[in-house]
């Protein structure tokens, strides 16, 4: 029973068992791959609610719930690194294929995938 109990231990520390959300994923873009965002995000630290991997250029872009007439007016560009500082929950969307989108309520909700039309 004892040998047991060993053998289920060190199968957990090697990750056996573990379900895919446990799964610790990472962006495939190099951490200082600048993204675009907006103040609301970066100034006034709202919850990231939409994110978008561009089909085209492969570009990221991180936005709250803020409406905005005139991007120009509250976009920035930082790094993914400093949105993964913000909200390390955007880790469980780091594998978003090219071509989707990813919308939740709230940063306490779960990620919903979507392909861009």
């Amino acid at each position: 029973m004892k040998q047991l109990l060993n053998i289920i231990i060190m199968l957990s520390f090697l990750g056996f068992g573990k379900s895919n959300a446990q799964t610790k994923k990472e962006f495939k873009d190099p951490l200082n791959t600048a993204v675009f965002t907006t103040k609301y995000v970066i100034e006034e630290n709202k919850d990231i609610t939409y994110v978008t991997h561009e089909l085209e250029d492969g570009s990221w872009q991180f936005f709250s719930d803020d409406k905005f007439e005139d991007f120009t007016k509250v976009a920035l560009l930082v790094s993914i690194e400093n949105i993964i500082k913000r909200d390390k929950t955007v880790l469980e969307i780091a594998d978003l294929p090219l071509g989707c989108y990813a919308k939740r309520k709230n940063r306490t909700e779960k990620w919903e995938i979507f392909k861009t039309k």
